[in-house]
């Protein structure tokens, strides 16, 4: 398995994943797969500061993870959210553990001290990943959203990266990609 930056050409490859989250589960509150550009568009913009990687075999994108900004207030810059989605046949396979071990290494470079995942009340497999990732539940949403005919409740997750008084400065994304040459 090969894990590296996403491409905006990747976006229809990654739909594929996607697609099938929006349609059939209440993993996303989404309630339309995004068009081919929009999706390109949020590879784009999320890469001007965050990273965006995908895993690949021999057969192609297996999944895929991206960080981006929790809230748009500076006294935020060390916090993000994070979300993963990995394709129905890689499932099982450890992929989106790989995925969020590499994220949260180079969030780790980027000076970032806390990871957030927004995970809705149905998704008992995503908060049972994220407990097994150091994880810890910090805030319940009831009844926060409205999918697939009825109400669902939006908890949040937290992964403290760093202890300490006063965090390092953020490093955007592709700064931290042109200094250390990895990604």
């Amino acid at each position: 398995m090969n894990i590296r930056t996403a491409n905006p050409i990747d976006a229809y490859d990654l739909l594929q994943i996607y697609k099938p989250y929006v349609e059939n589960t209440t993993s996303t509150f989404e309630y339309n797969t995004p068009s081919l550009d929009e999706f390109q568009l949020r590879i784009e913009e999320t890469l001007k500061r965050y990273p965006f990687i995908v895993a690949e075999d021999g057969d192609g994108i297996m999944g895929y993870a991206y960080a981006h900004q929790f809230n748009t207030r500076s006294a935020y810059d060390w916090t993000v959210e994070i979300s993963v989605y990995v394709s129905v046949n890689s499932r099982g396979k450890g992929t989106g553990k790989r995925l969020y071990s590499e994220i949260e290494s180079i969030l780790m470079r980027q000076n970032v001290v806390n990871i957030i995942a927004s995970i809705t009340g149905e998704n008992e497999s995503s908060k049972r990943f994220h407990t097994s990732m150091g994880y810890d539940l910090v805030g319940l949403f009831p009844n926060v959203g409205f999918k697939s005919d009825k109400w669902l409740d939006n908890f949040w997750m937290l992964k403290k990266l760093y202890d300490g008084q006063k965090p390092k400065e953020f490093i955007p994304f592709p700064l931290l990609a042109l200094s250390d040459g990895r990604f």
